[in-house]
């Protein structure tokens, strides 16, 4: 593997290159889950609703932990 190819995060080293590692996954997911949650509510399915909520606050935190981790 070439340098410029290399991670510069050890968390990122298992994700294929390209792929966009885990940070870019977890922002993917919590876009995703949020439209489910809304289309979830809109057809009452409260309780489906409820539970992709906490996936999208999980997939939000997953943002932050690693974003203010790269950052220090």
């Amino acid at each position: 593997m070439a340098a410029s190819e290399r991670r510069s995060h050890p968390e990122e080293a298992t994700e294929p290159i390209g792929d966009g590692g885990p940070t870019e996954a977890a922002r993917f997911i919590a876009e995703a889950v949020a439209e489910l949650a809304t289309m979830a509510r809109r057809h009452r399915l409260d309780t489906l609703g409820f539970l992709l909520d906490m996936a999208q606050l999980e997939a939000e935190e997953q943002v932050r932990f690693r974003v203010l981790r790269s950052t220090q």
